[in-house]
């Protein structure tokens, strides 16, 4: 999940994480930090950037638990940033950022 998390880094537009049916006028974000670390028996993202596109953090997430659940993987990711179609990206996570325990990240 990690690996994948750093190619957001090298990423400019993030259409295929944003809401669908949006306004915006651009869905370029600058990402300067995206990661994974366990913090006692959490599973914790840390995403930094200079802005974000509504819903855009919630489906980066849930993209990224696909890869780490070996529904996805790196290549399919890219495959996916490339597509700038939301409907390419997992499903976005809740709002409260609880993952239930039955998805088994590896």
């Amino acid at each position: 999940m990690n690996q994948a998390a750093r190619l957001l880094l090298c990423h400019q537009n993030f259409k295929c994480f944003s809401r669908s049916n949006t306004d915006v006028k651009t869905y370029n974000c600058k990402i300067v930090k995206a990661e994974w670390y366990f913090e006692k028996d959490q599973l914790v993202f840390v995403i930094t950037a200079d802005r974000f596109l509504r819903n855009m953090v919630r489906a980066i997430v849930g993209t990224l638990l696909d890869i780490g659940t070996g529904k996805l993987n790196v290549d399919d990711f890219i495959k996916i940033l490339a597509s700038k179609n939301r409907s390419e990206a997992g499903a976005s996570v809740p709002a409260h950022g609880f993952i239930p325990r039955r998805h088994h990240i590896s």
